[in-house]
């Protein structure tokens, strides 16, 4: 059974960070050790919130708490994701080393979470180029979207084959596999939601019916079935379109409820035996 330390963001309500990725995580058969960067009332794309940012050394103490329990030589992955502060980037890193020194195969998985197109940036100030000039020469994997593949590499995309120039760039600074999620492109055909992943067993897509609505949390639960799935098979085809189908599942479960928050209880078992299923197709 794999470990990952999930170093994010929770909401009490609703589904975001950690509290998108957790249960997910623990459903498909990961043991997760959960730490957290905020405890929000619910996320941020309500008209308000409450709660705190916890502050970088108190993230920093849970997560020292953590390795001197011995816990740290059995995790296979970081993840991480919102991180509420720029300080707490620094925490992330440090945490990163040292579960590699305890288990040099470890892999560190960044969600690169700071903005999209039609809302532009929504991480506070410094977070983007924290991620940029820091964090990506230490991951392993990153699952930006478009926007976010934009302003890592400061590259505008119009094409697939820019697209997949940007992500081969951001994986010769730093990760080994890049997925980017909500591709599209002057070149693809705008009937379906599209990701991509790159690495060194090739580019790889999946497309998935669009669905008419907007979801909050659904990145963060792409990321955890993706680590999960690369974890498990480290077949990158494998992994993006068992990822596909899980997230398409839920969001269509979650549609049909027509609820604003992802219905990752009531729609659990798509994420071991999803209704949809979607296969990547070998792009380069």
């Amino acid at each position: 059974m794999p470990t990952v330390l999930s170093i994010q963001s929770a909401v009490a309500y609703g589904h975001a960070g950690n509290s998108a990725a957790v249960f997910p995580l623990q459903r498909s058969g990961v043991d997760v050790i959960p730490v957290y960067t905020v405890t929000f009332s619910n996320n941020t794309s309500y008209e308000n919130w409450r709660g705190p940012l916890i502050a970088p050394d108190d993230v920093r103490d849970v997560v020292r708490g953590v390795e001197e329990r011995d816990a740290m030589r059995h995790v296979d992955a970081l993840l991480c994701g919102y991180l509420g502060a720029p300080e707490v980037g620094q925490v992330i890193l440090d945490a990163a080393a040292t579960v590699k020194r305890h288990n040099p195969e470890a892999l560190f998985c960044a969600d690169p979470v700071m903005g999209d197109f039609g809302r532009g940036f929504y991480a506070r100030p410094g977070i983007p180029e924290f991620w940029r000039d820091h964090v990506v020469a230490k991951a392993d994997v990153m699952t930006p979207n478009l926007f976010e593949l934009h302003f890592l590499t400061g590259r505008e995309t119009s094409t697939l084959q820019d697209i997949i120039d940007a992500a081969q760039e951001l994986r010769s600074r730093g990760p080994e596999v890049v997925m980017v999620t909500s591709v599209f492109a002057d070149d693809l055909a705008l009937d379906a939601l599209r990701m991509l992943a790159v690495g060194d067993q090739g580019v790889f897509e999946v497309a998935t019916p669009i669905l008419d609505r907007t979801f909050t949390g659904s990145g963060d639960l792409t990321t955890a079935m993706f680590l999960t799935h690369w974890l498990r098979s480290g077949d990158l085809a494998e992994a993006l379109g068992a990822t596909a189908s899980i997230v398409y599942s839920v969001l269509e479960a979650t549609t049909a409820q027509d609820s604003r928050e992802l219905r990752l209880v009531s729609a659990q078992d798509d994420i071991v035996a999803p209704r949809f299923t979607f296969e990547a197709r070998r792009v380069r």
